[in-house]
Parts: structure tokens; C-alpha cells; sequence
């Protein structure tokens, strides 16, 4: 396929309220691929008010493949104190097995490289999980540079609650 074809099948966008369902379905469908089904808990309603509420907490954008939406990419921005500047952080990005190798991921995320520059960021930053490989290849072809000293530190609900609720 030559790039012209993938100009012409592929459109990005944002997403709008009335794209919650499917955004959704694609994170039902991001869940499963990372066998992690069982920790989704989001539903149209407290997406719409997280992505489309008084307060947006992050931004979606669509992938569509002659018009059928088939990846998404979720980001918010960051902010780096070292740079002294915010930055793009990619939470999800996702194609639909079918559709990779179209170019289409690497399409999303010159998307939202050229939105970090436009809104002046620092960084671009996302995490890939340790066991795939295949992503990790590729985010090195564009350039990424995968950090090996750095961990992620997770709190959920109960020790939010725990922490904050703690007098000691």
C-alpha cells in the first residue's frame, strides 16, 4: 500500500460526546489485548464527565479506516519541573489487530507529536508494559527512548483512602 493510499483511508480526529460508546469499546478492547479486562470499571457516563465534563481530565483521538473508527489515542498534559513546561502524556494509544500494520499507529502519534509542539511541550511521554515487545520495537524505530530507571508507583482507592484518611 503506498502512503497515498493511507492518506486517503485513514482520518485522525477528536473526539466528541457523542463518540463515548466507541471510545469505550476500544478501551474494553485495549483491556483485553493486555489481559486486563477485569480492572476496567469506566462507563459512558463517567467518561462523558471525565473527557467531556466542566473539568476534561484528558483528550481522545479517533483513528478511522475508511470511516470506521478502529484505534484511539488517550493523553492529557503533564507538567515536567526539570523543563519547567508542561507535556503531552500519551495514558493509551490502540489499533485494532486487524487494522495494524496500516501505518496508522505511527500516524496517531505524529498526531499528537505535532500537537505537543503546537501547545509548546517539553516532553512526550507514555509507558509501554514490559512483556511487549513488539510495541517497544516500534517506539524505538520513531525514536523513543525506553527508561529502564524509572519505575511507576500506582495507588488505588483503598490506600488513596488509606493515606489520606491516616493521622500518623
Amino acid at each position: 500500500m503506498s502512503s497515498n493510499d493511507c492518506k486517503e483511508s485513514l482520518s485522525i480526529r477528536q473526539a466528541t460526546p457523542s463518540d463515548v460508546g466507541v471510545i469505550l469499546e476500544l478501551i474494553h478492547a485495549i483491556a483485553d489485548y493486555e489481559k486486563l479486562s477485569h480492572q476496567v470499571t469506566a462507563n459512558e457516563d463517567t467518561l462523558r464527565d471525565s473527557l467531556f465534563g466542566p473539568h476534561p481530565a484528558a483528550e481522545v483521538c479517533l483513528a478511522s479506516w475508511q470511516g470506521v473508527v478502529v484505534g484511539y489515542a488517550v493523553f492529557f498534559h503533564h507538567f515536567s519541573t526539570f523543563e519547567g513546561q508542561r507535556g503531552l502524556y500519551l495514558e493509551d494509544i490502540f489499533i485494532q489487530p486487524d487494522f495494524r500494520g496500516k501505518g496508522i499507529g505511527k500516524a496517531l502519534l505524529r498526531h499528537l507529536a505535532r500537537l505537543a509542539l503546537e501547545r509548546d511541550c517539553a516532553r512526550f511521554e507514555w509507558l509501554v508494559l514490559d512483556w511487549n515487545q513488539p510495541a517497544m520495537d516500534f517506539y524505538r524505530g520513531l525514536g523513543a527512548e525506553i527508561l529502564d530507571d524509572w519505575k511507576l508507583c500506582r495507588m488505588t482507592a483503598s490506600s488513596i483512602q488509606k493515606l489520606a484518611h491516616s493521622e500518623d
